[in-house]
C-alpha cells in the first residue's frame, strides 16, 4: 500500500507537503509548518480529507488518512504545508452500517471544532452552494482585554435577539440586524442600566429550515430563533455585515469588545441538548455522519431519543461529546472573551445515553469545574421537553443560577388576582428559599417574561395566545399563561382599560425590580412591545418579532419608570442580597411582614394586600447599613387604606413609587418623593403597589 506521504497532491497552482501531524487541538489550526487537521471519530474505519475553494466550494483535492499513520486513538490528524491563505474543508467519512450507524462517504460533512462556515449568506438567502469548515484562526496577543466581572448580586440581565433587536427600518442603525448594529443600541441599554446582554443563541443555523407557512399570507415562514444549530463555535454568519470566510466572528468578537468597554456583560443561549440534524428524516451536517451513535442518544434499535422536542439529543454526558462541549465554551471565553452562558432545556445535560436522569451528571460537572469557566456566569434552563422540571433541583451546586420559572408564574398569578397566592408572593421576593434552600438567593434568574411566552405588554392585554400565523393552527405555544386582558382581548383605546394595563405592567416591572435574586427583562419590554399576542414566534421574522423603537418615542413614560426601578434596584444593596433574609430572627428580623393595619399580615387564601419592611441593618455586606425600605401590594379590585408602620430603624418614610399615580409620579428619585408620616393611612389604589424609602 502506497503511503499516503509518498503522495503529491495540489491546491491550485500550491503543491502540498503531507506530513503526520499531532493529534492536539481538534479542528483546523494554523502553525509555522502548516496547518494541523485533527477531528474525532470514533467508530469511522475510513476518513477522506477534503479541500475546496473558500467562495464556491469546488472540491481541488482529496486526501484519504491512513489509519497506521494518521491515527492517534479516535483522534485523525494530518499536518499540510503549501495550503494557500483562504482555503475550506470538510470530511468524507466511512463505517461500519450496522444499528445506530449512518455512514455514507458521499457526504462531505463539517468538522465539528470549526470556528467558521464558509460561503456565509445574507440572512434569508437560500442556494445551492454547501458549507464547509473554515480554519480556526486565533486571536493576537495584543487582542487581549478585560471583560466588566459584574457580581452576580449586581446583575441585570436583558434578553434579546440579535437580529430581530435592529433589523426594523425604526431601529435607525447602519447595519441593521448583525452584531455590529447591535452596538449602534449599546448607549440606549448603558441609560436603562442593564449590566448584560444575554443574547438568544449565535451558533451557524439554517434560517430556511422552518417548515411551515403563514395562512393568512402564504408566507413561507423562518426559523428566527435559532434553537437548531449546524456547528458549535461558529457565530452566525448572516448576523455579520459581511458573511463570508471569517468576517462573522471577527464581527462578533468586536461588538463583544464594544460592550465591554461600555461595561456590559456579553452572555449567550447555546443550544447543547439537540441539533439541526433532527431524526431519521432530517438532514446531515456533521454529527450524524461522523459518529451518530455516540453524538446521540439511541434506542436499542438505533432510534434517536427524543427528550428535547426536535428529533434528537444530543449524547451530553459521553466523555468525548461533553470533552467537545467543553472546548466549545472554552474558546469563546479564552478567544472571545464571553461572560457566561445559559443552557437551553439544561436538564438535557443531566440525562445518561437512555435518557435516565443522573444525580451528578459529569457534564454539567466538568463546566462547574473548569478552570478557565471559573470567572463566567452559568445559567440554566432547568427543564425539558419530556416532564423533567428541575426549577429547585439543577445539579451544579452554587455555580450554577437557573431560571425561576416559578416565580414567573406565581408573579404573574399574583398581580392577575388570583386567590391564594400572598405566600407565594412573600417567598418569590425573599429569593425562593423554598426551592433554593443552601445555595442562596443569586441561585435564582427572576423573569417576568422572557423570548419563550408573551412580551409584557401582550401579557396584560391578551387572555389567550394568538398563533395562527406560525401555521400550526393555533396548537403550538402554552396555552397557560397566567395572562390577564384587562377587561378587552387585544388593542384597545379604552382609557379605562388602557390604564388598568399601564398600571399592570408597572407592578410587574416593580416587583421585579425589588425581588431577592438576579432580574431579567425581555428586550423591547422597557417600552412596551408587543408581538400581537403571539407566545411562540419562534418563525415570525418580520414586525411581530422585530423590536419596534418608535414604541419607545410612543411611551417615553413606561421606559422612565423601568430605568428608575433600575436605577433604585442600584442604590440598595438590600435589595441585592447574597445569603436569604430572615424573617423569624428574635428582634432584628431582616424583613417584617404588615398587612393594612402594622405587624398584622394577612396569610388567607382570600388575601390579595401584604406589606413588608425591610431593615436597613440587614444588608449582607459587612459595613455597609442602607436605607430601610417599605412596600404595599394591592392585587385586589378595590383600594385599601394602608397604615404606615414605623421605619424598622425610625428613619422618616418618603415615597418612591406609587403605581397608580401618573408620570413622572410614579416613581421618583431618591429622596424625591413626599414624606410619609408613620400611622398615616395611605390610600393604595386597586392593583397597584407602593415603594417607601427612609431618609438617611
Amino acid at each position: 500500500m502506497l503511503s499516503i506521504t509518498d503522495q503529491t497532491y495540489r491546491f491550485r497552482d500550491h503543491e502540498l507537503t503531507i506530513s503526520r501531524g499531532r493529534p492536539l487541538p481538534l479542528g483546523a489550526n494554523l502553525s509555522a509548518r502548516g496547518v494541523n487537521f485533527v477531528l474525532l471519530c470514533k467508530h469511522a474505519t475510513a476518513i477522506w480529507l477534503v479541500i475546496s475553494e473558500p467562495c464556491n466550494a469546488e472540491i481541488m483535492c482529496e486526501i484519504p488518512l491512513d489509519p497506521a499513520n494518521h491515527r492517534t486513538g479516535d483522534h485523525w490528524h494530518i499536518r499540510i504545508q503549501g495550503l494557500p491563505e483562504e482555503f475550506c474543508y470538510g470530511y468524507r467519512a466511512d463505517g461500519p452500517k450496522g444499528v445506530g450507524h449512518r455512514y455514507d462517504p458521499r457526504n462531505i460533512l463539517l468538522d465539528p471544532a470549526a470556528r467558521a462556515l464558509s460561503c456565509g449568506r445574507p440572512w434569508g438567502i437560500t442556494g445551492n452552494l454547501p458549507r464547509r469548515s473554515l480554519l480556526n484562526q486565533a486571536m493576537s496577543d495584543d487582542d487581549v482585554h478585560i471583560s466588566p466581572r459584574i457580581a452576580r448580586e449586581d446583575t441585570i440581565l436583558y434578553e434579546l435577539h440579535v437580529r430581530g433587536f435592529t433589523i426594523d427600518p425604526s431601529s435607525g442603525v447602519r447595519s441593521p440586524g448583525t452584531y455590529h448594529g447591535l452596538t449602534e443600541k449599546i448607549a440606549h441599554l448603558q441609560d436603562l442600566g442593564i449590566t448584560a446582554v444575554e443574547l438568544l443563541p449565535i451558533d451557524e443555523f439554517d434560517e430556511n429550515d422552518c417548515p411551515f407557512v403563514n395562512p393568512l399570507t402564504g408566507e413561507k415562514l423562518k426559523n428566527l430563533w435559532g434553537y437548531n444549530t449546524i456547528s458549535y463555535g461558529a457565530p452566525k454568519a448572516a448576523y455579520a455585515t459581511n458573511p463570508e470566510r471569517s468576517e462573522p466572528w471577527n464581527e462578533f468578537r468586536s461588538m463583544v469588545r464594544s460592550f465591554h468597554e461600555s461595561g456590559i456583560e456579553v452572555i449567550l443561549d447555546v443550544v447543547f441538548n439537540h441539533t439541526a440534524e433532527g431524526d431519521e428524516r432530517g438532514p446531515t451536517y456533521n454529527f450524524r455522519g461522523l459518529d451518530n451513535s455516540l453524538y446521540y442518544a439511541l434506542d436499542d434499535q438505533g432510534r434517536y431519543l427524543n427528550f428535547t422536542g426536535c428529533g434528537n439529543t444530543v449524547n451530553s454526558n459521553q466523555p468525548m461529546v461533553r470533552g467537545l462541549l467543553l472546548a466549545c465554551l472554552r474558546n469563546l471565553v479564552v478567544e472571545a472573551d464571553v461572560d457566561g452562558f445559559r443552557f437551553d432545556l439544561a436538564s438535557v445535560l443531566g440525562r445518561d445515553s437512555k435518557g435516565n436522569v443522573l444525580v451528578e451528571p459529569p457534564v454539567i460537572e466538568l463546566i462547574s469545574e473548569d478552570g478557565l469557566l471559573a470567572d463566567t456566569k452559568l445559567i440554566a434552563e432547568p427543564w425539558d421537553a419530556a416532564g423533567l422540571y428541575q426549577v429547585g433541583s439543577f445539579p451544579g451546586g452554587p455555580r450554577w443560577s437557573v431560571w425561576n420559572g416559578r416565580y414567573r408564574d406565581d408573579i404573574r398569578r399574583f398581580w392577575r388576582g388570583d386567590p391564594g397566592m400572598i405566600s407565594a408572593l412573600t417567598t418569590r421576593l425573599c429569593g425562593s428559599d423554598d426551592l433554593y434552600h443552601g445555595r442562596g438567593p443569586l441561585h435564582s434568574i427572576n423573569f417576568i417574561t422572557c423570548h419563550d411566552g408573551f412580551t409584557l405588554n401582550d401579557l396584560v392585554s391578551y387572555n389567550y395566545k394568538h398563533n395562527n400565523a406560525n401555521g400550526e393552527s393555533n396548537r403550538d405555544g402554552s396555552d397557560d399563561n397566567a395572562s390577564w386582558n384587562c377587561g378587552f382581548e387585544g388593542p384597545t383605546n379604552d382609557p379605562a382599560v388602557v390604564a388598568v394595563r399601564n398600571r399592570q405592567a408597572r407592578n410587574l416591572i416593580a416587583t421585579l425590580m425589588i425581588s431577592q435574586g438576579v432580574p431579567m427583562l425581555l428586550g423591547g419590554d422597557e417600552f412596551l412591545r408587543t408581538q400581537q399576542g403571539n407566545n411562540n414566534a419562534w418563525c415570525q421574522d418580520n414586525a411581530i418579532s422585530w423590536v419596534d423603537w418608535k414604541l419607545a418615542d410612543q411611551n417615553p413614560d413606561f421606559e422612565r419608570f423601568v430605568k428608575e426601578l433600575i436605577s433604585l434596584r442600584k442604590r440598595h444593596p438590600i435589595l441585592r442580597r447574597k445569603t436569604f433574609m430572615n424573617s423569624k430572627m428574635p428582634g432584628l428580623p431582616d424583613v417584617i411582614w404588615h398587612g393594612i393595619e402594622p405587624c398584622e399580615p394577612d396569610w388567607s387564601e382570600e388575601s390579595r394586600v401584604i406589606a413588608g419592611a425591610l431593615d436597613g441593618r440587614g444588608c449582607d455586606r459587612p459595613g455597609i447599613v442602607d436605607r430601610d425600605i417599605y412596600v404595599a401590594f394591592n392585587a385586589h379590585w378595590e383600594p385599601k387604606n394602608f397604615r404606615i408602620p414605623a421605619s424598622p430603624t425610625a428613619r422618616r418614610w418618603r415615597r418612591a413609587v406609587d403605581t397608580s399615580l401618573p408620570s413622572p409620579l410614579d416613581a421618583v428619585e431618591l429622596d424625591q418623593g413626599p414624606h410619609i408620616d408613620v400611622g398615616q393611612v395611605y390610600d393604595v389604589e386597586a392593583r397597584s403597589m407602593i415603594i417607601f424609602v427612609s431618609e438617611e
